[in-house]
């Protein structure tokens, strides 16, 4: 009878711990400030993807141009702004390059769809990019401090892992955006330039692969960041005015 209720009392004061000591564990993980101006802008980079696309397929070529030219600006002012004014987060190392890459994905589908790309090239694009895509899930999950539930997993305000881009990789970018920018524009320009198109596109089809490999081999290309370095990123972003 003894061992029955030491056995009950055990069982029902495990849970109630393991519940506080999950708490406390989240209360101690170390949040960033994630609402800042960079990242403001690379949201609405983010958004405007799905509404270049459907621009795109219903052809509306100038304003799907006009779009597509602030995405390209926003890309450029935000990282400006976040070096100019010390406002780089991690989630800003992971939601830039994921905005590029919805960009990409998004247009590089509806102009396939509308022939403007050729299908071999969305091909090579769009499985580099999943492939991408597959391993930051990945990462993401294996770097989250405990407990790893699925609300804290889209916690962005949870620093666990920073991705560096290689330096084929932002050739690459730019390359790929020169190349949808182009062929976004082709309807509106009446100049004939189909050779240069198709170099280009050679030319991306090349950096693609190249900076999709750049990944697996460049050691750095990933970080992990430890417990000490979430809580001094955490103790960083509290020091900003």
């Amino acid at each position: 009878m003894a061992s029955s209720i030491a056995r009950f009392s055990t069982h029902s004061c495990a849970k109630p711990i393991k519940e506080i000591k999950d708490r406390l564990i989240s209360s101690l993980t170390p949040h960033e400030n994630i609402y800042t101006v960079p990242n403001i802008l690379t949201i609405s980079r983010l958004i405007s993807a799905p509404v270049i696309g459907y621009l795109i397929l219903h052809d509306y070529h100038a304003w799907a141009f006009g779009l597509f030219a602030y995405a390209g600006v926003t890309d450029l002012i935000d990282g400006y702004i976040a070096r100019r004014w010390n406002l780089q987060t991690v989630v800003g190392t992971v939601i830039d390059p994921m905005a590029d890459k919805t960009l990409m994905t998004i247009l590089t589908v509806c102009l396939a769809i509308k022939g403007a790309l050729p299908v071999w090239l969305a091909v090579i694009i769009l499985g580099r990019d999943i492939g991408l895509g597959i391993a930051a899930i990945y990462y993401r999950w294996i770097s989250l401090p405990p407990p790893k539930t699925f609300s804290r997993y889209w916690d962005f305000s949870l620093p666990s892992a920073e991705v560096h881009p290689t330096t084929i990789s932002k050739y690459n970018t730019a390359l790929q955006l020169a190349l949808i920018g182009a062929a976004t524009a082709q309807p509106l320009i009446t100049t004939d330039f189909a050779s240069a198109m198709t170099a280009m596109q050679y030319l991306v089809a090349t950096t693609t692969i190249w900076s999709g490999a750049s990944y697996i081999y460049t050691k750095d290309a990933v970080k992990i960041l430890s417990q000490k370095e979430r809580g001094e990123k955490a103790e960083e972003k509290d020091r900003k005015p």
